[in-house]
């Protein structure tokens, strides 16, 4: 496995890494524009430009783009996230011309018809409102506004019914023009390819993107001193939580020891949290922690589906597991299961063209370089349970704790004194 990177005279950035033993070939083109990057009349922009690129270009319809892939036994798609903005294929090593093409062509030449974008911002707005009618969504979206209040980091990706609609052409043009830049693009390949000649074929496209600068990211400031609560009341008969906690950017060097950390906590069958709430008591069907790092910031995030009645149980016994890893280290056994299986599992993802794609943007977007997979293993397996207790006092506060609930619980009282540390 051998990781290329180039930079072209234009700013466009060019990434691959060379498996001539597999039989595909990823593409992914990355827009470091993301969700975090918009101003609240523009919220949704990201998402809906996204959407637009598969709409047709000047020179293939919606249907001529999907075929041009699927034709040949490939596969394309897209997501928009907080801080970037992704389009990929992937098909057999020797078509990729034909992925490259396609993809340069919706990047590049996307005609934005007016008739396309009415209907596609309806196809959002009912993505939205589907969204809101899954509660185990709705409460992801409650967390992140009460974590990020009055920031693009609380906003929606998918925007609002209200600032959907004042997304016309003109504004979507107009975005993708200005942030859409050869400065913000990288071409990641991962597969049976040579980097010449993945550096060649991109170069004949790099001409067309418009220069600019990278647009800048609003940082967050947290204003936090107490607990603090979001409730959406709804008729149901469970009640969806996440419970989030501020943690650290993605360039502190305590990342290491919260995602063991997380492991321990929640993220798999044999953590803590899945153990003695789903199956010493039965409270939860499905309870799992997870870790998200941005560039100044970030959040340990915790999200279950209990009977209404059991809601404050199930906040005492998880409050209950959050300090019991600030006041006890973790057993060596039960330390070595968790970095062995973050190890294990960059392992297998490794095993896929595509993953190996996605490993190579995302690292070039977060960190403007690429990061040898022996440099992350080796700093997860070095985390100790010193370190992972300290990153739990450092971390598990009262000042820092979250809740978004979704059900009928008609209010807040009395949850606040549950989240305290």
């Amino acid at each position: 496995m051998k990781n290329n990177v180039t930079r072209l005279a234009n700013g466009l950035t060019v990434a691959t890494t060379e498996l001539p033993h597999m039989a595909s070939v990823s593409v992914g083109l990355w827009v470091g524009v993301g969700g975090r990057h918009e101003p609240p009349a523009l919220n949704g922009v990201s998402h809906f430009i996204e959407h637009m690129l598969f709409k047709g270009t000047r020179r293939r319809n919606a249907q001529q783009i999907s075929q041009a892939v699927e034709g040949i036994g490939g596969y394309l798609n897209a997501f928009t996230t907080e801080d970037n903005s992704c389009f990929y294929a992937k098909a057999r090593h020797d078509h990729f011309p034909v992925v490259l093409d396609v993809l340069m062509d919706m990047l590049l030449n996307s005609a934005f018809l007016p008739g396309e974008i009415e209907k596609e911002r309806e196809v959002i707005k009912e993505e939205l409102h589907m969204y809101l009618d899954q509660p185990h969504q709705h409460v992801q979206e409650l967390l992140d506004q009460t974590l990020w209040p009055d920031h693009p980091l609380g906003r929606p990706l998918t925007g609002t019914v209200k600032s959907l609609d004042a997304l016309g052409r003109r504004r979507l043009i107009a975005y993708e023009r200005e942030n859409y830049v050869a400065s913000t693009v990288i071409v990641a390949a991962a597969g049976h390819l040579r980097h010449t000649a993945v550096v060649k074929a991109v170069e004949r496209y790099a001409k067309k993107f418009p220069e600019g600068q990278p647009p800048r990211a609003e940082p967050f400031v947290s204003a936090q001193k107490a607990p603090c609560i979001k409730l959406s009341t709804k008729d149901a008969k469970q009640t969806q939580l996440a419970l989030g906690v501020h943690t650290c950017s993605r360039h502190d060097g305590r990342r290491h020891a919260l995602r063991v950390l997380n492991a321990v906590l929640g993220e798999n069958m044999s953590s803590r949290l899945f153990q003695v709430l789903r199956e010493d008591r039965g409270l939860a069907y499905s309870i799992n922690s997870s870790v998200d790092f941005y560039e100044d910031v970030g959040a340990l995030a915790i999200s279950a589906g209990v009977d209404s009645d059991k809601l404050e149980k199930s906040l005492r016994l998880i409050r209950g597991e959050l300090r019991r890893l600030r006041e006890t280290l973790p057993a060596p056994s039960e330390l070595r299961r968790a970095r062995d299986y973050l190890i294990g599992q960059i392992d297998l993802s490794m095993e896929s063209t595509e993953n190996q794609m996605m490993s190579l943007g995302e690292q070039l977007i977060d960190y403007g370089k690429t990061i040898p997979l022996t440099q992350i293993k080796r700093c997860l397996q070095e985390v100790t349970a010193a370190q992972g207790r300290a990153g739990a006092r450092d971390f598990f506060t009262s000042d820092r704790m979250n809740l978004a609930v979704v059900g009928p619980r008609q209010g807040g009282r009395g949850l606040a004194r549950l989240l305290e540390m």
